[in-house]
């Protein structure tokens, strides 16, 4: 009974660093452009990021419950070891402002205590996922680049409208994809914490994104500060079309990936369409040292979920909890 009551602390922790965790990625782009300030942001995304777990998270809460292992029943012990790890390495990141994927660091936490615990991995549903994660930058990158040129020829068109009027319909569609991609992540990232619920049958799909969602809604308004203002203003200097573009481009991309059961980097997707907008403008909108930090983190992220995983689990087995 400890295990699981720890279960639950540590899943909703978790999921409370990953509401933080995804401030930037979700309403930096209004915030950067100025369309909305920082309190209206995270009041803009809790609520919505709480919606999105609970009614559109099934499919991808579904694939890691039952989707990458394969054993029927999961202990309780080595889903506290995988929540454990993935909450743990999330947090360091939150902690050096260091946009990362905590999807691709649950998921090889997953991998690793899978390993040590003897458990069956349905290897592929991970080559599934990690041709997910090679597209969707790319993808993110093409259709931010194009939904960036389709507004900059729209604009044009419209330029007759009063100057008055176009500020408006930018800082309406901002808030609107902003809005979009709050739902989206909820969606996407609260089976991070709470899949581990459906894993070892705690709780079902429902309440299971229920609970994650509070968990998301809570971080964001109260840790979610330092990553807004690192992606919104570190990354790419974006005026409010290029902004909306790379926003959309997320979006875009999250929710097809969540319509299938599966489940991709909400900051890759940004910085990609992010990227890909800032070149439709010109190469010198990009920081490319500050992509070069981020892409360090995506590739330490992995890695280092894999490695805890493993060796929280070995020392749960050790201790006869796992």
């Amino acid at each position: 009974m400890l295990t699981a009551y720890l279960l639950v602390a540590v899943a909703f922790a978790f999921a409370f660093s990953i509401g933080a965790h995804y401030t930037g990625a979700c309403v930096g782009m209004p915030y950067a452009a100025g369309a909305l300030r920082l309190w209206p942001a995270l009041l803009l995304m809790a609520p919505l990021a709480l919606l999105g777990a609970i009614f559109a998270s099934g499919g991808v809460e579904a694939t890691v419950g039952h989707g990458i292992l394969r054993s029927p029943t999961i202990t309780l012990g080595v889903a506290l070891a995988i929540v454990a790890s993935a909450f743990a390495l999330t947090s360091g990141y939150n902690l050096l402002t260091i946009p990362t994927s905590t999807i691709q660091i649950l998921v090889f936490s997953v991998v690793g205590a899978g390993l040590a615990a003897g458990l069956s991995i349905d290897w592929s549903t991970i080559g599934t996922l990690l041709v997910l994660w090679a597209i969707a930058p790319f993808a993110a990158f093409g259709l931010g680049f194009a939904f960036t040129r389709a507004s900059d020829r729209w604009w044009r068109q419209a330029a007759r409208l009063p100057a008055r009027g176009l500020a408006s319909y930018g800082r309406l569609g901002l808030v609107a994809v902003g809005g979009a991609a709050s739902f989206a992540m909820g969606a996407n990232d609260v089976s991070n914490a709470s899949g581990s619920f459906v894993m070892t049958g705690l709780f079902g799909l429902t309440l299971a994104a229920a609970i994650g969602g509070v968990g998301l809604a809570l971080g964001v308004i109260t840790w979610g500060k330092p990553l807004l203002q690192k992606v919104a203003f570190d990354v790419v200097r974006l005026d409010a079309r290029t902004a909306t573009s790379a926003q959309l481009a997320q979006s875009a991309v999250i929710l097809v990936s969540v319509a299938f059961g599966l489940f991709t980097s909400m900051n890759q997707a940004l910085v990609g369409g992010m990227v890909g907008a800032g070149l439709a403008r010109g190469r010198s909108t990009v920081s490319w040292k500050t992509v070069r930090g981020i892409l360090v983190g995506w590739a330490a992220g992995p890695a280092s979920g894999a490695a805890l995983g493993f060796a929280l689990t070995l020392g749960l087995l050790a201790i006869h909890v796992a």
